[in-house]
């Protein structure tokens, strides 16, 4: 596959992968810190943290969507870490949102700055936000997302709001005995709010604390809508345009909110994955549950000329989508052992 002319037309469709999936969202891991540290994710102390001038500046952040934009790619979502840990969270913002073809600015957040930063944020081109919240419990919550605040994470989700970062989508991670028996409340959001409440099933990465948790705290969704509609009753489907959606979104019949079930364990979506990650140390990450990467780091670094350097760039990543495996190889008893969660951005 050979890589386009700096000055190809931006409206080209995504590149295709060697299984026919065409890949056009890329996710941005901007940062591996994050003010909290949730228990599948992040350990409490001592973290694996890259050092400060390994982790991509915001110039090569945006080099590296021009050269996502240039090959047909058009969704991009910032993750972390936490991403509003950046100084220059903002900045990077604008620099992406400016850059014509980019059609979608997203960003997965804790919402704990949100307060400050919905409204920068939104001026800044951010379109739309998901918020990681595991409980409505002000006493439980901080069991699972160790150093939460929820007073401050709901006052994130009243920021972006008003901001207009919507439609707001909660993704709430189930763990067994810790917050399993409250995804029937969770849920019971959608009936007043047009809020899209999302259930993630645990996901083993790394090889510490945090993947052992993921394993023995695994709860499947099929138990978790079970739970729902044994309090909500039973849920429609809702139909969608979207054929790369994770979620199976579901809704009570009349609620104007969507509940969403994101199954990679029970009811894995590898088939219709149109993703793909770059870490916040310079790597394209061809799956997430995966250890296969390669660096594009290098290349944005080189002392190559502008031009080159984003022929290369254009290169790694056709790379990348060409190298993006089928899918996840959970079934056999693998999975990303390399890094932790909360370095490659989910």
């Amino acid at each position: 596959m050979t890589s386009p002319r700096p000055d190809v037309e931006r409206r080209t469709a995504g590149p295709v992968d060697s299984f026919g999936r065409t890949i056009d969202y890329l996710r941005i891991s901007v940062t591996d810190r994050c003010n909290l540290r949730c228990v599948y994710c992040m350990p409490l102390s001592a973290p694996d943290l890259a050092e400060h001038e390994g982790i991509l500046t915001a110039t090569e952040i945006e080099s590296v969507v021009r050269s996502a934009v240039d090959v047909g790619f058009r969704k991009f979502r910032l993750t972390g870490g936490e991403p509003t840990v950046r100084r220059d969270i903002v900045d990077i913002c604008q620099r992406i949102s400016a850059i014509s073809g980019v059609d979608d600015l997203a960003m997965t957040t804790n919402a704990v700055r949100m307060p400050e930063l919905a409204q920068p944020l939104a001026d800044a081109g951010l379109r739309r936000v998901n918020v990681h919240v595991d409980s409505l419990s002000a006493l439980a919550l901080p069991r699972i997302m160790r150093r939460g605040d929820l007073n401050r994470i709901l006052a994130g989700i009243a920021a972006c709001e008003a901001a207009g970062l919507t439609p707001i989508k909660l993704n709430v991670v189930v763990v067994k005995g810790m917050n399993d028996e409250e995804v029937a409340d969770l849920a019971a959001l959608t009936l007043e709010r047009p809020w899209h409440v999302r259930f993630i099933e645990l996901m083993p990465l790394g090889s510490s604390e945090e993947a052992r948790i993921s394993v023995v705290r695994y709860v499947s969704n099929v138990v978790t809508r079970e739970r729902i509609e044994e309090r909500l009753g039973a849920l429609e489907p809702v139909a969608t345009t979207n054929a790369s959606d994770e979620s199976q979104n579901l809704r009570v019949p009349g609620a104007p909110g969507v509940i969403g079930l994101i199954s990679p364990v029970s009811r894995p979506y590898c088939g219709s994955c149109n993703r793909m990650r770059l870490t916040a140390d310079g790597r394209f990450h061809l799956c997430l549950l995966r250890d296969d990467d390669l660096d594009v780091r290098a290349a944005l670094r080189s002392e190559a000329p502008a031009t080159e350097r984003d022929q290369r760039v254009r290169e790694i990543l056709l790379r990348a989508v060409t190298g993006k495996p089928t899918g996840h190889r959970l079934e056999a008893g693998l999975h990303t052992r390399g890094r932790r969660m909360h370095q490659i951005g989910g």
